[in-house]
């Protein structure tokens, strides 16, 4: 019989909770594991990422299309937020080929990923790919997770009780400030992804370099020769801005908020994940909307796992996790935005105190 660890933390949604945390060697993920393998979710999905894939190249193509054949018209603006959703798609996109839930061998992972992610879109894959595989190492970890570093927004009091410069200016009111800061989301995007070509880590830089010069002249000459250049500014200043707000809202609801890791807890695998992700309730709608990451914490369990089997999967998750005395935390949409703006307020409390 395995020795049995306790520890006290809170846990959103739960207040404090004793979570026992078993010793090595313990089969609870391995026995989550095979529950899903034995109905076969961890199996690839060709259908469904055929027709996915399909539906959204034929949306951004024609979303294209429709830029020349509505001219000169303030409509395009109508047109921009549109295309905000499509490139948002394009992203889910490039986050299910870069865990291999499409095609199960790297190399044409990597390939598809590339063209979705710098060609059609304008982010570097090989920059996001580093920085989500360290998130999903350690996710909410305040040392190690890159999502949750206090570069603009400080995510615990801790970080908070050692901000400095911009993030203790903007930490007084970030809960105010989070959802207007998300407007400048697209272009930190694509300022990171040029910005890490540089960089030691990334594997193939003149490719991605090459990609991604490709895509802003080609972004930049359509939309240029399309439309007279106030209504062409106007159109990009939408659709960068509000690409970022749906991927901050697309994201952040997955992990804001929930448990903060410090250095001393001892988690293992399962509880490290469960614990830290929050699923988003909504059916059909917000499944799309969300790309499948509203179910993050079987997504976070099993990053390989198709979209169309993270349904299953949850309800397999929530049953074992009520068997094990581990909190499960699922909430709907609006209701995850609520819980993130208080988490932010909250933890700007010590710099508000402090002036």
């Amino acid at each position: 019989m395995s020795t049995e660890f306790a520890t006290t933390t809170e846990v959103p949604g739960t207040g404090k909770t004793t979570l026992r945390r078993p010793a090595s060697g313990s089969s609870d993920f391995s026995q989550l594991s095979r529950r899903m393998a034995a109905e076969g979710l961890l199996d690839r999905r060709p259908v469904y990422y055929t027709v996915r894939f399909s539906l959204v190249l034929l949306a951004f193509a024609g979303g294209w299309y429709a830029m020349f054949a509505l001219g000169d018209t303030w409509l395009q603006l109508v047109l921009a937020a549109a295309m905000s959703v499509v490139f948002a798609q394009v992203a889910l996109i490039s986050h299910d080929l870069a865990h291999r839930q499409v095609f199960s061998r790297r190399l044409p992972s990597e390939i598809s990923g590339r063209i979705a992610a710098n060609l059609l879109m304008g982010m570097s894959y090989g920059w996001w790919m580093n920085k989500h595989t360290r998130h999903h190492a350690n996710p909410n970890h305040e040392e190690r997770d890159p999502d949750v570093a206090p570069d603009i927004l400080v995510w615990s009091k801790r970080q908070a009780r050692q901000a400095s410069g911009l993030a203790r200016f903007i930490g007084r009111r970030q809960a105010y400030l989070f959802f207007p800061l998300l407007l400048l989301e697209g272009l930190n995007l694509s300022f990171n992804s040029f910005r890490a070509l540089s960089s030691p880590t990334m594997k193939r830089p003149l490719l991605e370099g090459t990609l991604l010069v490709v895509h802003f002249v080609a972004y930049f000459g359509v939309v240029f020769a399309a439309l007279p250049p106030g209504k062409a500014l106007a159109f990009i200043g939408v659709h960068q801005a509000l690409i970022g707000v749906y991927m901050g809202c697309v994201f952040a609801p997955n992990h804001k908020g929930m448990l903060m890791v410090t250095p001393d807890m001892k988690l293992d695998f399962l509880r490290r994940q469960v614990l830290t992700s929050r699923n988003v309730r909504g059916g059909p709608f917000v499944d799309v909307a969300m790309g499948g990451l509203n179910y993050q914490v079987e997504h976070h369990l099993f990053p390989s796992m198709p979209t169309p089997a993270l349904g299953r999967a949850a309800e397999i998750t929530r049953e074992f996790c009520a068997e094990k005395d581990i909190p499960y935390y699922e909430v709907g949409l609006l209701r995850s935005y609520r819980e993130i703006l208080s988490h932010l307020h909250r933890t700007g409390e010590p710099i508000r105190e402090a002036h």
